[in-house]
């Protein structure tokens, strides 16, 4: 027969073991979100709305481009990286050799946005003329239908997922003119095109749509194309249509990677991003949601 102390013992055991257990089991879900600027206002929106819904789960967002996303990816010092540009096959390759494969989930769309300032007699441009202010071969304002001024030039960081994408995109892989002004987020670009008379930058609407300092421009494929408004015309809202038919010529997806093997709580999480209410704030956020 058990004695009454070893009896009590076990229970006392039992009891601890449960308790820990239970202590275990309560233990919040921490995630760790880094990377695009791009996306740093809507992924803090859907970290606050999230954690309010779900207590159990803290989740940590920082921007510092999406370069530095992916790379704290691979070195595993994230759990989503968020991207505004696709990942490279060399970054895929380096997380391989980590031990780890990539995820890919498409989280929102973007338009990416050219911007002036308002005083600017500018209304639109064709890619073509975009890529020779970058690049440098037009320097003047005249040469594009403007006033008889220097164009002053605001680029992002080169870590950025926006400065690789619009060097792919619009600048068709050519290098950024020399005097090219790089600043460190979107944000940064629209004060300095705000204040800055003969300035041109871009990024996502999401960071100029609601700056009447700044011009956002319309944009031609090329001469023969219509100029393409990322706005509706009350400037209020997106055109998500010219978005999804492919009409606005440099709109892109926002990304976010993981590991192949995610923490607890992270499928979970951008299984919402994607869902109804996720889509819903990146909308109100001048995001573009994903089309259903």
């Amino acid at each position: 027969m058990i004695s009454l102390r070893s009896r009590t013992a076990c229970l006392a055991v039992a009891a601890l073991t449960l308790a820990l257990g239970s202590a275990r089991s309560q233990q919040p879900k921490k995630i760790t979100v880094k990377g695009s600027d791009t996306m740093i206002l809507v992924a803090q929106r859907w970290a606050e709305i999230y954690m309010k819904s779900h207590p159990e789960v803290q989740i940590q967002v920082t921007g510092g481009g999406s370069g530095t996303g992916i790379a704290a990816l691979i070195n595993g010092t994230c759990d989503i990286a968020n991207s505004s540009r696709p990942i490279k096959g060399s970054e895929k390759q380096k997380a391989s050799q980590f031990g780890s494969a990539v995820m890919e989930y498409k989280v929102a769309q973007d338009a990416l946005s050219v911007v002036v300032n308002a005083k600017n007699s500018v209304g639109a441009l064709t890619l073509q003329q975009i890529g020779a202010i970058f690049t440098g071969e037009v320097n003047n304002w005249k040469e594009v239908g403007g006033a008889d001024a220097p164009i002053v030039r605001y680029s992002r960081e080169a870590n950025s997922g926006t400065y690789v994408f619009f060097k792919e995109h619009v600048l068709k892989n050519a290098d950024y003119a020399a005097d090219c002004q790089t600043l460190a987020g979107t944000a940064a670009v629209a004060e300095a095109v705000a204040n800055d008379a003969n300035a041109i930058g871009y990024g996502g609407v999401a960071y100029f749509a609601t700056r009447p300092a700044c011009k956002i421009l319309r944009v031609k494929k090329d001469a023969n194309s219509p100029a393409v408004w990322p706005l509706n015309p009350d400037r209020k809202s997106i055109n998500f249509d010219a978005v999804y038919d492919g009409s606005y010529g440099i709109a892109r997806y926002l990304y976010c990677y993981t590991p192949g093997k995610q923490k607890p709580g992270v499928k979970e999480y951008l299984e919402w991003i994607g869902g109804l209410e996720g889509q819903k704030i990146a909308s109100e956020l001048d995001y573009i949601p994903l089309k259903k």
